[in-house]
């Protein structure tokens, strides 16, 4: 074997052990250091912040986001995209909601409806790997359909589903609240893949360089289908999550805004746009400061509507940050 033989395998290697994700959080300094600051300043302009409810309160609203911008940081890191995802977990949720007011059992109704959603990302994966439309086209696509989806399912009305999953949405164990716990096992889960597992190292090695990952003998194809079609049915998680805090499955949810949510805390988070590159933890700190902002803002009494202002505001200067730090 030659010299030039050896230098794909080489590559790879390398590749790889570059590419696997740290513990640490050492590269996150920054966000750390935002994150205290904008405590201490919600604290001084607002008793209520640091009291237990509240604190719970936050924890709990962004546990939806946290699942969903979980899956985006794996996909996302190898190279992928999915637009989709929030406007998926909507139609669950409608889904959901329409089976258990029609009489269906719960339990039957949440795996239907899951089932649903990850058919749903094994489409959205078919059509990425298989055709040369771009991630952020064919998903984009997708979501705009599955808003329309959601609203024929829910016929434009509010669909209640009874108590049926009010204690998983609401209640909580130690104190902790129950989603939150659900939102923490996804986060640990994917993150253990990523760092103990082949599948989380040809997702770097994918996202790092896709050619000299195929070059490698994986396979290329297969992973995407299967990180797609994983991302659906996290979508479906977070879905089935979102109805038991809420109650009720509403036609006014906006599903590319829960996306745009998931999409700032992953870039906030240091996952690279462009793939390789990326860590649980960096998403999860994203996840608390944008849930962090958005109760500062209420607290504060600024205007509501300055909020999505605000989410947009703070996925631009990160996508900046974000570019500088991959150039250097």
């Amino acid at each position: 074997m030659t010299d030039t033989d050896l230098r794909p395998q080489t590559s790879t290697l390398a590749l790889r052990s570059s590419l696997r994700p740290r513990w640490t959080l050492g590269g996150h300094t920054g966000l750390l250091v935002v994150l205290v600051v904008l405590v201490v300043v919600t604290s001084i302009g607002s008793d209520a912040f640091l009291t237990a409810n509240n604190l719970v309160n936050v924890l709990r609203q962004v546990s939806v986001v946290a699942v969903i911008a979980a899956g985006l940081t794996v996909l996302m890191i190898a190279g992928g995209i999915d637009f989709s995802m929030g406007s998926n977990a909507v139609v669950t949720m409608a889904v959901v909601a329409q089976l258990v007011a029609g009489g269906m059992e719960t339990g039957a109704a949440v795996v239907v409806a899951l089932a649903l959603a990850a058919t749903i990302g094994l489409v959205n994966g078919l059509v990425v790997t298989l055709t040369s439309v771009a991630p952020f086209v064919a998903t984009l696509a997708t979501a705009t359909l599955l808003d329309g989806v959601a609203l024929y399912v829910l016929n434009g009305m509010s669909v209640s589903a009874g108590q049926s999953l009010y204690g998983f949405g609401n209640g909580a164990v130690l104190g902790i609240p129950y989603l939150l716990l659900a939102a923490a096992a996804v986060c640990i889960g994917l993150g253990l893949t990523l760092r103990y597992t082949s599948f989380g190292r040809n997702a770097f090695a994918i996202g790092g360089n896709e050619d000299v990952a195929r070059l490698s003998g994986i396979a290329v194809g297969r992973t995407k289908i299967l990180l797609y079609t994983l991302m659906g049915l996290l979508a479906g998680v977070a879905g089935v999550m979102m109805l038991a805090r809420l109650g009720a499955a509403s036609p006014g949810v906006a599903g590319l805004t829960l996306e745009l949510q998931a999409v700032a805390a992953v870039v906030i988070g240091g996952t690279s746009l462009m793939g390789g590159r990326g860590t649980m933890i960096g998403t999860a700190l994203g996840v608390i400061l944008l849930g962090i902002v958005a109760n500062a803002l209420n607290l504060l009494d600024v205007s509501s509507y300055l909020q999505l202002v605000a989410v947009g505001g703070v996925l631009l200067l990160a996508a900046i940050a974000n570019s500088w730090q991959r150039r250097r």
